[in-house]
Order: structure tokens, then sequence, then C-alpha cells
């Protein structure tokens, strides 16, 4: 028999420091699953060489932005180096609906206004296996100085006090590795009891 379509999509926050791979894994876990969204968040920073409007970012003005802000359409929104940054609610709420699960790349900031706003949410947070590879995947971009990279770093020890907030560590050592976790994680999420409610009511 085919289980029957979720009547209820879940919402999945995933957050790690910058160079932790996120963006890679992301990828790949969309690749598998046919059931999951990805949140395209509203900044109001220029796009920058390459990106596309709908698909790396919806990219909106400051007024625009601050109307969504002012008629509650955001989940979560944060500012960061002078420019805006938030995720549609209804964008998220139609998908849930329909049974179609979210996920969402937010820092935690963002994630903490997310799990205020929607105690149900699964929060994720991925690390890499060690401090020293952190630093060595930051350096192998060869795309910011060093004082940049050292601040990066900072936040991300910072960003790691964090964690005991989250439900789930998943560690980054290999892609395919922390795909497998996630995973592992969305399957025992789907089981729980109360994301079932439609299949039991057969048998009670």
């Amino acid at each position: 028999m085919a289980v029957k379509k979720k009547d209820k999509g879940q919402l999945i926050v995933l957050s790690g420091p910058s160079g932790v791979g996120k963006s890679t894994v992301i990828a790949e876990l969309m690749g598998q699953r046919s059931n999951l969204y990805f949140s395209v968040s509203y900044t109001t920073r220029k796009p920058r060489v390459g990106e596309q409007n709908g698909v790396n970012y919806n990219f909106v003005d400051r007024t625009e932005f601050e109307r969504m802000i002012a008629d509650d359409e955001l989940l979560e929104y944060a500012e960061y180096v002078d420019n805006y940054y938030g995720t549609s609610l209804k964008a998220i709420r139609e998908r849930l609906e329909a049974g179609v699960d979210v996920l969402l790349d937010i820092e935690v900031q963002g994630a903490a206004k997310v799990r205020a706003r929607c105690p149900e949410a699964l929060l994720i947070f991925i690390i890499p296996p060690s401090f020293e590879e952190l630093s060595r995947r930051l350096h192998g971009r060869n795309t910011d100085s060093e004082d940049v990279i050292a601040g990066r770093l900072e936040k991300a020890r910072l960003e790691f006090r964090e964690i005991p907030n989250y439900d789930y560590l998943v560690i980054n050592d290999k892609v395919s590795n922390a795909v497998e976790e996630i995973e592992a994680i969305l399957t025992a999420a789907e089981c729980q009891v109360e994301n079932r409610r439609d299949i039991l009511s057969q048998f009670i």
C-alpha cells in the first residue's frame, strides 16, 4: 500500500558557520528528496555577479522590505552589514499546508526567531570535523583576505555557543556522510506519532 501524502510538511532549519559547506550539502540533499522545498530568502543587498533573482535570493529594495516587516509577512528577518535578510511566511505556510517539507538556511539569530514562532521546527546545526578544518576550508576558497577570514572564524566561535539550542548536530567531514545524517533525521521526524496521525486513525 502506498503511503498517503503527508497532511503537513516539516519545517527544517539548517545553520552553520561560513565555510562549513552548507550550500554543497543542501544541493546534494535537494537532489535526493523530491518532497523538499528550499526557501529562497529576501534581501535588500544588490545581486552579485552570477546571482539570479528568485534563485539565489529574492532581491527587493529597502522600502519593499520594510513594508513586508510592517505587514508581518516575514517569519524572521535580520539586518546584517546594512542590508536586510528575511524569510517569507506566506511562501512557507503554503508549502507546509500542501504537505511539502521546507528547508531554511539561516543564521543562529534567525533560527532562534523561527523556534520562537514555530516550536515544531527541526533545528539542525552543521559543524566541520575540527576548527582547524574550518580554517583550512576558508583559506582554500581564495576569496577573502586574512582579516575577513579571522572575522569569520571569530563569528563561528560565537555561533558554536548556540548549538545547545538546536535539536541535532551534523558533522560535515564528507558531504555524502552529512547528507546521510540529515536524511536519517528527516526520516525519524516523519515516523513520529504526531506526524502519522492520519495513518494511525484507522487503528484506534
